[in-house]
């Protein structure tokens, strides 16, 4: 999935809604929203010019080309580089669980899809679903059968969703959950269709469902000795 990137934006809650409008101006439609609280102590918060440690968490989704173009309006207009207002990073994506949902992840920015991605040495896959609030027992149950053993569910809203009827097809609600599941490589494919095939974007559950590359781990060296002994 070469050029494609997810984008992480970690800010205040009450600077978060500078950095949506940003974002569409930039063409960046879609993504989902979780809050969460910093680890800073209060000396480093008022270092920083932060009033508290509550954060929104916020995910998009970037073509090279579009995180140029944001990465210089985000130095520009929202003084990012400046500390206190937030970080903003990219992970790239190694597969996206069908040509529709990439279509709606990247509306509005020119994509053209090439083969799957993978680092060197790269042993494991972050799988990620995006699923309507109240389904993650029907997206690990999917993915259980696909061969995951196990995965965090993160609660979340969906920005942008009001378009997805357009690109999908079907309306999403903005209540999200985000199923986070590592999974060896060679068993990716067979998680993700699985996801996709009782949990998909056309179910109940309204299922989006990419991965990313995981270059280390640290602590699934029993659970995989055990699976490969049985």
């Amino acid at each position: 999935m070469s050029g494609l990137y997810m984008m992480v934006t970690i800010t205040s809650r009450k600077h978060m809604p500078a950095f949506k409008k940003n974002y569409r101006e930039n063409q960046v439609e879609v993504g989902t929203v979780s809050l969460g609280m910093g680890t800073a102590s209060s000396s480093i918060l008022d270092y920083m010019g932060l009033e508290d440690d509550e954060k929104s968490i916020c995910f998009h989704f970037v073509t090279a080309a579009t995180w140029k173009k944001v990465k210089k309006s985000l130095q520009n207009q929202l003084r990012i580089d400046v500390p206190g207002t937030g970080i903003v990073f990219v992970i790239p994506m190694s597969s996206i669980g069908g040509k529709r949902e990439l279509g709606f992840l990247v509306q509005g920015q020119e994509f053209v899809r090439e083969e799957e991605s993978t680092l060197k040495e790269t042993r494991h896959e972050l799988i990620v679903a995006i699923a309507n609030y109240g389904y993650n027992t029907q997206v690990m149950k999917a993915a259980e059968e696909g061969g995951a053993t196990g995965g965090t569910v993160l609660h979340g809203k969906g920005v942008g969703m009001k378009r997805a009827e357009q690109f999908l097809g079907v309306s999403l609600v903005s209540e999200k959950e985000l199923i986070l599941i590592v999974a060896r490589s060679e068993q990716k494919n067979a998680i993700m269709q699985a996801i996709m095939e009782k949990a998909g974007i056309t179910s109940k559950a309204g299922t989006i469902v990419f991965s990313l590359p995981v270059t280390d781990t640290a602590g699934l060296r029993i659970l995989e000795d055990t699976e490969e002994n049985q």
